[in-house]
């Protein structure tokens, strides 16, 4: 340990000792020591970097799942030639209550386990000495923070990136939730002009009377705007609002994610006290009368997936190049948008989805389980609601100069029984606008009732078909929903998916049974075809989202994993329906995929094959004979009892000739069974 201390106290004093940047930021993921509180002292710790969480056994049932307090320690020197800065703590996430603790002293809490947060530490440091930091981290069960019920696991840990900000005295503030306290208001927008302000939130120790400059520079690096105001007693905390105009700007959208850099310095432009910059887009969201999401005044079908937390490799403590990886991967599937499931995701998949394009919509941890041992989600405390309020700033502030964020969520499946959710949902809604007037509010909801008609989109999620009726009730589902007076004036999309394990393939599509370890796959793979088929060419949504885009852990069910995911927990392996959206949504590459892969051992001789093709009707080769091949919906093809004796080799070429897919299975006759 004093080895590394030597170490880090000889990187500090060089860095001290060359010419200071207005900010720096350290990372502090390495060089913690972890125990849990029932250890009571950290004789026994282990040491661990960050990203780190506590339960690394990802799929595991209840009892084996931990949710507990735990502790991290780590000891910092802060060089002497530091004495006159200002030295701040920024956590990506911490599940789900953190305590932060500097040489003994508490500094901070935090509660609210995917939201970021800072905390100011100058006053309760040594400098030009060691310092202890102490993090008490608690993922317990409780009433007063939000999610109370989920169906993803609370992993506990600090499961995001650390940081330590160094600064001058007179800055743009990192206190202001967590953000960067710099947010890019837009007002108008379109094609030929674009308005707004640069609100900018200040902090000085002193009775600073500064300059606050502001510089926009565009996708091609040209400035296009540059304007300065003076800001007056900024001890207390001020904000300043500086305008701004761009003729001409260069919108962003799905098709073409452009970024402009907003830059902002106090004091004299040619040596500053402080600079922060920021990337952002110009760009509009809105709803047209007949229910399409228009980007820019431009319709937008949605095809997104919900995306959870974690994965098999990891847990939620997921590394920067896990992340990327699963966007490659939505990218590839032909999304264009994604859900963050209960709760925001790490700052950077939002600096990618800018990037690349992909609409975001962020869920507050409003929320239920969907399980049957569920609690409701929602108490009507002050507790609660303060906090559920906390993390909507949160969640808004840390979010705002995101493009690709197109809307906050507000809740997800509440029920309406026992306490009544809706004016809460109500205050949440009044309280979203009045923070971010450029976006709508969604929520989730499947349920009928008043709490469809607080948000300005809606989402219903649908399961027709999978434990009662047959998957072509979704069909009368949207024309009830078409002719309802009352519920036509709604702007809804819908969400849907359930579960399916590559490992279940059985004969008999059989009905998901609750309490059985059956979730065939091919029952999957059935209701996403049958939904595909009807739900989009309904013409009635603003969008589709899939539940989910992968298999995510969870106790909440008897096998630790949740199964409803386009590919596996591994994020690696793809089930059928995944091609099916593949073959439909990715224009850039196309797909030939035969489906049932997995199914190797048949019962009967007469099979129907079936095929996922991007590129029209293939061609369909069964042990060297071609066999009739009929379209029964977009992108799906099938081939009607073909004639299978024992094993059989399938072929499919596309019509270009330039894709091919190829599968083997056995059949056995009934008689051969007997």
């Amino acid at each position: 340990m004093k080895r590394v201390l030597t170490i880090i106290a000889i990187f500090f004093t060089c860095m001290a000792q060359a010419v200071e940047p207005l900010r720096s930021s350290y990372s502090l993921n390495d060089d913690w020591m972890f125990f849990y509180a029932s250890e009571h002292d950290s004789d026994n710790a282990r040491y661990v970097e960050l990203p780190h969480t506590w339960n690394d056994d990802v799929a595991v049932a209840d009892h084996d799942y931990r949710r507990t307090t735990a502790r991290y320690l780590r000891e910092l020197y802060i060089p002497a030639e530091w004495s006159g800065k200002r030295l701040f703590l920024r956590f990506g996430g911490v599940q789900s209550v953190a305590d932060v603790f500097v040489n003994g002293r508490h500094v901070g809490e935090h509660r609210g386990g995917y939201t970021a947060f800072t905390l100011e530490i100058t006053h309760r440091v040594n400098y030009g000495a060691n310092n202890q930091l102490l993090v008490e981290v608690s993922n317990s069960y409780r009433n007063d923070v939000l999610p109370l019920s989920t169906d993803q696991n609370l992993y506990g840990g600090i499961y995001r990136d650390v940081e330590l900000l160094v600064t001058g005295k007179s800055i743009v503030t990192p206190l202001y939730y967590g953000s960067d306290g710099l947010f890019v208001v837009q007002q108008k927008v379109d094609a030929n002009y674009a308005s707004g302000v640069v609100r900018v939130h200040l902090s000085s120790p002193t009775s600073d009377n500064v300059a606050v400059n502001m510089r926009i520079v565009a996708p091609d690096g040209y400035e296009v705007d540059r304007r300065s105001v003076r800001a007056t007693k900024i001890e207390s905390g001020r904000t300043v609002e500086i305008p701004f105009e761009i003729n001409y700007p260069e919108l962003w959208s799905p098709a073409s994610p452009s970024l402009y850099t907003v830059e902002v310095s106090l004091g004299d432009e040619e040596s500053p006290m402080d600079f922060v910059s920021v990337k952002t887009g110009i760009r509009k969201i809105s709803i047209s009368e007949d229910n399409k999401l228009l980007i820019n005044d431009k319709p937008l079908f949605v095809q997104g997936v919900n995306l959870a937390h974690d994965c098999h490799a990891s847990g939620s403590a997921m590394s920067r190049e896990q992340i990327l990886s699963d966007l490659d991967q939505i990218e590839d599937l032909g999304a264009n948008a994604i859900r963050s499931l209960g709760g925001p995701h790490a700052d950077m998949l939002y600096d990618e989805c800018d990037r690349r394009g992909i609409l975001a919509w962020i869920d507050l941890p409003l929320t239920r389980s969907r399980y049957a041992f569920a609690d409701v989600g929602y108490l009507p405390t002050v507790a609660l609601q303060d906090n559920a309020k906390q993390q909507l700033q949160e969640i808004v502030a840390q979010n705002f100069n995101h493009p690709s964020v197109a809307m906050w969520g507000l809740f997800s499946l509440a029920w309406q029984r026992g306490d009544d959710v809706v004016p809460f949902i109500e205050e949440l809604d009044a309280l979203a606008h009045s923070l971010d007037a450029s976006r709508p509010t969604v929520g989730c909801s499947n349920s009928n009732g008043a709490i469809n008609f607080v948000t300005d989109l809606i989402v219903f999620r649908q399961d027709a078909g999978w434990m009662k009726g047959q998957f072509d009730d979704v069909e009368v589902w949207c024309d009830q929903l078409s002719s309802n007076r009352a519920w036509s004036a709604l702007r809804y999309a819908v969400s849907y998916g359930e579960q399916g394990m590559m490992s279940h393939q059985d004969d008999e599509v059989r009905r998901a049974e609750r309490g059985t370890h059956r979730l065939s796959e091919r029952r999957q793979t059935l209701m996403h075809e049958r939904y595909a088929a009807i739900l989009p060419s309904s013409g009635i949504f603003w969008g589709v989202w899939l539940e989910n885009m992968y298999d995510f852990a969870t106790t909440r069910n008897s096998y630790g994993i949740d199964y409803s995911g386009l590919m596996d927990f591994d994020h690696r392996a793809a089930k059928d329906a995944y091609y099916l959206y593949r073959a439909m949504w990715n224009r850039r590459s196309g797909t030939l995929h035969i489906a049932e892969r997995r199914w190797t051992e048949r019962r009967d001789t007469l099979q129907n094959i079936k095929v996922y093709c991007s590129t029209g009707t293939p061609t369909l080769i069964v042990e060297g004979d071609t066999v009739a091949v009929r379209e029964v919906a977009q992108c799906q093809y099938v081939a009607d009892s073909v004639v299978v004796h024992q094993r059989a080799t399938v072929r499919a070429v596309d019509a270009t000739g330039g894709l091919r897919d190829s599968v083997g299975f056995t059949t056995h006759s009934l008689k051969a069974r007997r």
